[in-house]
């Protein structure tokens, strides 16, 4: 008898349809997985024979088994492939009837005693559902939640494969799960950091707000201890909430990656992402045989802090290059198979010291490294990358009268108040279009949106010859003086604010 079970495939941050066949006659015993299965799914025969007899359920033993996972010419991985291939077996041996299979997917890995575990991919997969007009999706019961986030979806959280049944059947019928996403998605967040545990440092917190306010990238330079990473840290505590979009955006990443938290099924909290410099290619931009998503994409719509830039790659950092210009930002993986799209609309925070030592131009500690070491250093980073980057900004050491200050800095709740209402400006400025904030402006939004009076151009054309601007680098010094009127409230840019900007810019890049 011929079973049919609805099932999906992964591919990129997207599910698409698999058609789960089971098929059993009479003949020499046999249990057979075709459509493209990789290691996991063939051994999935293991698990669901196993998982049946161990669930007190029949397994035809003494026949031939045929399971096709359709469309053939897609390929399949994961153990995801479990809770369907066993429902079709059981379908197709009328332990359960083939009618109350329909209108619904099946997803799940099990375990040899047939319990449901963990499994990747579950938010996709009731995108999908929804979109394909799905009553219902049987889910591992640990996932309930994360499938549940999708409105208008009856999902079935399974604890075990007896128990399913028992539902399918009519016997024992399992409540639907629902979740409030407006209450999972409310409550207060927490942070690594506080603006206010930052002692000193002002003018460094104050560029942080601006690229808070845009959505502009930044560079530290400093010696060692002076503060750059629990700056960059504290980051995500003064950017602008997520919206339930955005949060659902980053949870189908992290949820793909595998890295979504089992007692967390919505991410609320803008991510902050910090690889070490010794990463791979695939472990920054994303990759392998089965596409992932890399650190890059793992950070979208948070920040990506790079510590000790110098040190990593040559072929790491120039590969910033795409995600830092223009819209859409993401990074494409191209395989034999095809291509998968990620995207990467990430703030990248970086720091570096000054040289090999850290110490270069540090008045109380003397540089042990010759000029040319340091010119070797700091080269290692190229010119168009850097011109990409929109606040350069120098960390001196922090004195001891401001490290042992009674009174604390300002919290960041504060600041993200200023931050939001920034951003809301740039909501009403940008609501017919598709950017997000002023760092995704192109030329056309900058000539509309950061005219200058007859002072500002004055000065723009004097910084132009004198800082040997490239026209990259004027377009973002504009976007960030419009930053900066977007935090006094100015509707236009003012000759104080571009000057301001100004000093975010190295003299030469």
């Amino acid at each position: 008898m011929l079973a049919k079970v609805l099932s999906c495939a992964i591919v990129g941050l997207e599910a698409e349809v698999v058609e789960v066949e089971v098929d059993i006659i009479k003949g020499y015993p046999n249990f057979a997985l075709v459509g493209l299965p990789d290691a996991a799914v063939r051994e999935s025969r293991d698990r669901v024979h196993a998982a049946i007899k161990n669930s007190g359920l029949s397994f035809p033993g003494n026949k031939r088994i045929t399971v096709n996972l359709a469309p053939a010419d897609l390929r399949k991985e994961g153990p995801a492939y479990d809770l369907p291939i066993a429902v079709g077996v059981l379908g197709a041996t009328q332990q359960i009837w083939p009618d109350k299979l329909e209108n619904a997917f099946f997803i799940g890995e099990l375990s040899l005693d047939g319990t449901t575990r963990h499994t990747k991919g579950i938010l996709p997969l009731a995108a999908l559902a929804r979109a394909e007009g799905m009553q219902r999706v049987f889910v591992p019961a640990v996932d309930a939640g994360e499938a549940a986030l999708m409105p208008d979806l009856e999902v079935i959280p399974v604890t075990s494969l007896a128990q399913l049944v028992g539902h399918l059947t009519g016997l024992a019928p399992i409540e639907p799960f629902t979740v409030d996403i407006e209450e999972a998605f409310g409550g207060d967040s927490s942070y690594a950091a506080d603006f206010a545990d930052i002692m000193g440092q002002e003018h460094v917190k104050r560029a942080m707000e601006l690229a808070a306010a845009g959505g502009h990238n930044a560079i530290f330079t400093g010696p060692p201890g002076a503060g750059k990473t629990l700056i960059a840290k504290s980051l995500p505590s003064i950017l602008p909430r997520m919206s339930v979009d955005e949060a659902l955006e980053v949870t189908k990443i992290y949820s793909v990656a595998g890295l979504l938290p089992h007692d967390t099924p919505l991410i609320r909290n803008r991510p902050f992402r910090a690889p070490h410099h010794t990463i791979s290619y695939a472990g920054l931009v994303g990759g392998g045989a089965w596409p992932r998503p890399g650190e890059i994409s793992l950070a979208h719509r948070g920040v990506l802090f790079l510590d000790e830039l110098p040190e990593f790659g040559e072929r790491l950092i120039e590969v910033l290059r795409q995600p830092l210009e223009g819209l859409p930002r993401e990074v494409s993986i191209s395989r034999a198979t095809g291509t998968v799209t990620f995207p990467a609309n990430f703030m990248l925070i970086a720091a570096q010291n000054p040289c090999p030592c850290g110490y270069y131009g540090d008045p109380t500690h003397a540089c042990t490294c010759s000029n040319n070491m340091v010119t070797r250093y700091q080269k290692r980073i190229s010119g168009p990358l850097m011109d990409r980057i929109d606040l350069h900004v120098d960390v001196p050491r922090v004195e001891f009268e401001k490290l042992t200050a009674v009174h604390r800095g300002e919290p960041s709740k504060i600041i993200r108040e200023r931050v939001e209402l920034a951003r809301a400006h740039q909501s009403e400025r940008f609501k017919t279009s598709q950017l997000y904030c002023n760092a995704d402006m192109g030329p056309s939004e900058v000539r509309e949106f950061c005219a200058l009076d007859q002072t500002g151009s004055r000065l723009m054309k004097s910084a132009m010859t004198q800082m040997s601007l490239s026209a990259r680098a004027f377009h973002r010094v504009l976007k960030v003086a419009r930053t900066i009127a977007d935090l006094t409230g100015e509707p236009l840019i003012q000759p104080a604010h571009l000057a301001e900007a100004l000093q975010y810019r190295p003299r030469s890049v």
